[in-house]
């Protein structure tokens, strides 16, 4: 069984990223591999793990954690097979929150696969293709297909004057058959990543 974790990237007041990925696990319970129990989607929200600036002293790389927070965000990544990150776009960038998190660790990460939902008034594209560049050097191995979610279109505001109102995600039709076939490539590279991630498991 492949475990897919929804990370939420961002840890502000008044984040959208909680709906977001709220959408991302109704809407991935459709999908033909969930439903016959061959994958599991769970959400991770990083503000829940109090991570503060990276104060480990030793690098990642070499897995010798000293603060209990390190070791509770390390067992939590550790325990699943791929990520859907959702980012909101902070100045054509990802979220000092998600960045930071990704560094705290290396080997959770390897050897396992990521697809993305981002969202922002130009669907956190940009923000994307940075999380992609900062992935890769943890060995985490990006799909192609995202989600990307425009703020004037694929939401809707009680009070649209209000910046701390998340806003209900109303998404097109087009976005849910766009995540199923990242949710296939996911599991597809998940599993062809099995033995990779075996082999580090044994050294």
């Amino acid at each position: 069984m492949t475990k897919i974790a929804v990370i939420i990237g961002s840890t502000r007041p008044g984040r959208r990223g909680a709906n977001v990925a709220q959408w991302v696990q109704d809407a991935s319970n459709s999908h033909e591999a969930i439903k016959a129990g061959d994958a599991t989607v769970e959400i991770v929200d990083i503000a829940e793990f109090g991570l503060p600036l990276l104060d480990e002293a030793m690098p990642a790389l070499f897995g010798q954690y000293r603060n209990e927070h390190t070791h509770q965000w390390s067992r939590t990544i550790a325990s699943y097979d791929a990520f859907v990150f959702v980012t909101p776009e902070y100045n054509r960038s990802v979220p000092a929150s998600l960045k930071n998190a990704i560094d705290f660790l290396y080997h959770e990460w390897s050897n396992k696969a990521a697809g993305f939902v981002s969202y922002g008034t130009q669907g956190g594209v940009r923000a994307v293709e940075h999380l992609r560049t900062a992935l890769a050097e943890v060995k985490v191995a990006d799909v192609a297909t995202a989600v990307g979610l425009q703020i004037f279109t694929d939401f809707t505001f009680s009070d649209p004057t209000n910046p701390l109102d998340p806003g209900t995600v109303t998404p097109g039709p087009h976005h849910e058959p766009a995540l199923h076939k990242m949710l296939d490539e996911l599991i597809a590279w998940s599993g062809a990543l099995k033995p990779l991630r075996a082999e580090g498991a044994a050294h």
